[in-house]
């Protein structure tokens, strides 16, 4: 059996989970919204053996506590100073793409399942970012899956991704994937909301 490779955009899966949550639940969601990360993980690898979880983020400590969640779920967390590379997000994006064409380079001959977690297809007619590197992995016979929202995934990588390999859309795991927390103090008095049992029965 392949085994599952899993790379993690947190911070386009997060932004994109906010505006999942105003649609959702309205304006007030938009702070609360976090996202459940063992459920997250659980639909990526759908019980198949990972060989690798990685994200890549930047250090600014209101993160701390996201970057502690991953790593209790085995999640191997990078992180950059901010401002490393070109000082924005993109060279955070940088460094998990280099991750996946190593994985490629060092497992050619036993290529896996690369599940790829982001929406930003940006790049492609580059041929940089992570569409063109997804691209060069299947080339490589790598089975590709894409595990993004919807409404924020880059249009040419949904259908490529639907032609050659799945496209699972997170808006269909809302509940699952994502849970909100409760006020904080000086905020109008709202419970918070559990993420509901993951349903793997449902995913493509």
């Amino acid at each position: 059996m392949k085994k599952v490779f899993i790379y993690l955009d947190n911070s386009n899966i997060f932004i994109s989970a906010q505006e999942a949550a105003v649609e959702r639940e309205g304006e007030v969601a938009r702070a609360r919204v976090r996202i459940h990360f063992r459920n997250l993980l659980a639909l990526a690898h759908a019980d198949r053996p990972i060989e690798r979880a990685i994200a890549v983020g930047s250090i600014p400590p209101e993160l701390r506590q996201v970057w502690n969640r991953l790593e209790n779920e085995d999640v191997e967390v990078q992180l950059l100073e901010r401002g490393a590379l070109h000082g924005s997000e993109q060279g955070v994006d940088q460094v998990l793409q280099t991750i996946m064409l190593r994985d490629t380079v060092d497992y050619n001959g036993v290529p896996g399942i690369a599940v790829l977690l982001t929406g930003d297809g940006s790049g492609f007619v580059d041929g940089v970012g992570f569409h063109a590197d997804i691209e060069r992995m299947h080339g490589r016979g790598w089975d590709i899956e894409v595990l993004s929202w919807r409404h924020s995934c880059n249009r040419r990588m949904r259908e490529w991704a639907e032609e050659n390999g799945k496209f699972i859309a997170l808006d269909n795991f809302y509940n699952n994937i994502t849970f909100l927390e409760g006020a904080w103090p000086g905020q109008p008095v709202a419970d918070p909301r559990y993420a509901e049992p993951l349903q793997l029965d449902l995913r493509p």
